[in-house]
């Protein structure tokens, strides 16, 4: 019996790779600069029994019907985003994914995104290499405050009070909305404030969104939205990139109805307004929320695991569609 393929769309951990070649043929896409063309994945996913895809990769119906033989998808991702998976059940392809594990990390560049905006240390940075150097007590790179001020949570699940406990380091208050409201308890356990909406957008200083990707959350924040922030408020987005209409964003801080914004997700990923590009007070990353070394290692052997359960017609770590899940190999 020939030994199962798996193709990988990026690399991933090499400690996760070795496990994947002792139990199978592995393929992997070398470049890591950028996300793998629609083309080249569906000729690496015909090479496939498995296809092992990072959070980026669309995995659309074209994708999962270009090989009749494909048996599953392993993403390296929380949840379906990307995945048509009413098509993957369709077809009879489980689809796995990874448990909730990067609440620090992308709590961590969050706040490092509120300090770096705030503060114009991406800007400093940047001047500074191109050799300008204001002065230590110059008004040139002067920026806002951020302790002492008051943080907005638009969702509280993991990762909202994550943000909110980094905030409450620095002394800031903290206001919160969400669907469901804590009981008092853990509200005063976690040093926060019950609002609306609308008061959340209205009271803080700097606004962290974190609710769920859905279609009433699409546009979350747009015209409307940013009107009610305060003229020194800022935006800072690690959940999702639609949750912001990013053209209403763009005409926002053109028209100074915000200070500025600080983005690691965008609309039309891996596409970005060439207008925030522009803007001084804009910081912009590229999606790094789960970046860190040993978390990627860790993710990456979660999906091998998940990999390797379905070679040997075992239950993965954690499937989407487990009513598809039968011995494939």
């Amino acid at each position: 019996m020939s030994r199962p393929r798996i193709f990988v769309t990026q690399p991933i951990a090499e400690s996760a790779l070795n496990r994947l070649r002792a139990v199978a043929d592995v393929e992997v896409n070398p470049d890591s600069s950028r996300v793998l063309p629609k083309d080249k994945l569906i000729a690496g996913v015909k090479r496939a029994d498995i296809l092992l895809c990072l959070l980026h990769d669309v995995i659309d119906r074209d994708v999962l019907t270009a090989n009749p033989a494909l048996k599953a998808v392993s993403s390296m991702n929380i949840t379906q985003d990307r995945i048509d998976l009413a098509a993957a059940t369709e077809l009879g392809i489980p689809v796995t994914n990874i448990p909730a594990i990067v609440t620090d990390a992308t709590a961590d560049i969050a706040f490092g995104l509120l300090l770096a905006v705030a503060r114009n240390i991406a800007l400093g940075d940047r001047l500074f290499r191109q050799g300008v150097y204001p002065g230590s007590q110059s008004n040139h790179l002067a920026g806002y405050a951020v302790s002492g001020k008051t943080l907005g949570l638009v969702g509280f699940g993991r990762i909202g009070r994550a943000v909110g406990r980094r905030g409450g380091g620095f002394g800031m208050k903290i206001i919160y909305c969400d669907p469901r409201r804590l009981p008092e308890a853990e509200e005063q356990k976690f040093g926060a404030t019950y609002g609306s909406f609308e008061d959340v957008l209205r009271q803080s200083d700097f606004v962290s969104l974190h609710p769920q990707l859905a279609p009433e959350t699409r546009h979350l924040m747009s015209d409307a939205q940013f009107a009610l922030m305060k003229k020194t408020a800022f935006v800072i987005n690690t959940a999702r990139g639609p949750v912001i209409d990013e053209a209403a964003l763009v005409r926002a801080l053109k028209e100074k109805k915000i200070a500025g914004a600080g983005l690691d997700v965008y609309e039309f990923e891996p596409q970005v307004s060439p207008d925030l590009v522009a803007m001084d007070n804009v910081v912009l990353t590229p999606h790094l929320g789960s970046g860190v070394l040993e978390l990627r290692e860790g993710m990456a052997n979660v999906v091998a695991d998940n990999c390797i359960a379905l070679i040997e017609g075992k239950p993965p770590v954690s499937c989407l569609n487990p009513q598809v899940l039968k011995k494939l190999f």
